[in-house]
């Protein structure tokens, strides 16, 4: 048996414990029915197996941010048409 796919399977096992688990239940259910010859236990651990799959695809959508792109909010004009303020000095003969 290749190294890699223990792995593999304990990483999405790990990611998705909910999914992982009806896939789990589905496939030994259609693997039951299938060598022992029942067929809705085949069809129903398929069943199960396809809706594990589609949850997994749904979360998966789901957790994915939909990236909108949003435009700085700006307070002051983007050019002034004015003349900047002059600078203050510190006169000590104001007083």
């Amino acid at each position: 048996m290749n190294i890699l796919l223990p792995r593999v399977l304990r990483t999405f096992y790990r990611k998705e414990p909910i999914s992982s688990f009806i896939l789990t239940v589905g496939a030994v259910d259609a693997v039951i029915g299938g060598v022992g010859q029942r067929w809705s236990l085949l069809s129903l651990g398929l069943l199960i197996a396809t809706l594990s799959i589609i949850l997994r695809w749904w979360q998966v959508q789901k957790s994915q941010p939909i990236l909108t792109e949003d435009t700085p909010r700006r307070y002051l004009p983007p050019s002034s048409t004015r003349t900047p303020l002059p600078q203050l000095t510190h006169d000590k003969s104001r007083r």
